[in-house]
């Protein structure tokens, strides 16, 4: 069984509509064909039809039932050209320059999202992350509530010589790069409710620095140990561990000796690391070295579920990337 397959379940009982703005690419149109088989999406791809279906075609596979949206109708919308201008009037926005920016298969495809008639949007396979984000901010924003739009990668520890085989949560190690105190916080508590939402587990958080336990003293340990102290209290019932360094979060026997004043009943599934710096190193590490599959970084916290692919992306990569985004649209 693959580490994968509860995600994969729970995107199969509630596919979501899932708009791909890079629908002429034969890595997007195979993991639609795929997703679409697999029953994880309802993949709706965006960009020139006869360039999609020709591509379909010469890859051999076949588009039924899968939506197939023409750029160049969806950027001559007047409901969507209005919208924008509604949108992005307090930037200047004119509706000559929304329809300049509906010809781009991003700002199209979160526009339909935008519209309701999409449930999540996966894309960045050849547009840039600062591009998506970018307009992800300025035309879906955050959800209501959430004071910090953050990203977590989903780490499936699933080698022969991992022990235990599972999957956890890091963050955050793609968008907010030097969190404070409340930041951290906002982090923790969105990555906990994405780990009951993805993994369908109780969250057991460790709040990661260079000290354990107060074992140092610095401003950076400081913020860690507040917003620890903010977590427990805005969620009781998790248990969070903080400050913590990454051993003693990740093997419990370590933890019983550096920490035996905290409680984790069970092995850590959140890390919350206390930079962006230190984030993306670690995510790094365990998948370079230490051989784990990172998906991601998935963003969490924006009104409609949204996420982006690295541009050296497999299909694999975008279907896995889809029942996400179909899990966490069912649980918005």
């Amino acid at each position: 069984m693959s580490l994968f397959d509860p995600i994969r379940a729970a995107a199969q009982r509630q596919p979501a509509r899932i708009i791909l703005p890079e629908g002429e690419d034969p890595r997007v149109i195979s993991a639609a064909v795929a997703a679409q088989a697999d029953g994880t999406a309802r993949p709706m791809l965006l960009g020139d039809a006869g360039t999609i279906s020709e591509t379909a075609s010469a890859a051999g596979v076949s588009l039924d039932g899968i939506r197939v949206l023409d750029l160049a109708e969806v950027s001559a919308r007047r409901d969507l050209v209005d919208a924008l201008v509604a949108r992005r009037k307090h930037k200047g926005m004119t509706p000559e320059q929304a329809e300049k920016d509906l010809a781009d298969p991003v700002v199209a495809a979160l526009s339909v999202l935008a519209a309701g008639e999409a449930d999540g949007f996966v894309g960045g396979a050849v547009a840039s992350t600062a591009h998506v984000l970018r307009w992800s901010f300025g035309l879906i924003g955050p959800a209501p509530g959430v004071k910090l739009v953050s990203s977590f990668f989903l780490m499936l520890l699933d080698q022969p010589h991992h022990d235990p085989h599972e999957a956890v949560l890091f963050s955050d190690c793609a968008l907010v790069v030097e969190p404070d105190a409340d930041g951290l916080a906002s982090i923790a508590e969105a990555t906990g409710h994405s780990a009951k939402a993805l993994l369908g587990v109780e969250p057991r958080v460790a709040m990661l620095s260079f000290s354990t336990a107060g074992s140092a003293r610095h401003d950076r340990v400081s913020a860690v140990q507040s917003a620890t102290e903010s977590v427990r209290a805005a969620q009781p019932s998790w248990q969070v561990a903080g400050d913590i360094q990454f051993d003693a979060a990740f093997v419990p026997e370590i933890f019983a000796r550096k920490a035996p004043e905290q409680v984790m009943d069970g092995r850590t599934n959140v890390f919350v690391f206390p930079s962006l710096e230190a984030g993306n190193i670690g995510y790094k590490l365990a998948e370079r070295l230490g051989g784990c599959t990172a998906l991601g970084p998935v963003i969490q916290g924006l009104a409609k579920p949204v996420n982006d692919l690295s541009r050296g992306c497999s299909a694999a990569d975008i279907e896995a990337v889809m029942a996400i985004t179909s899990v966490q649209a069912a649980s918005a």
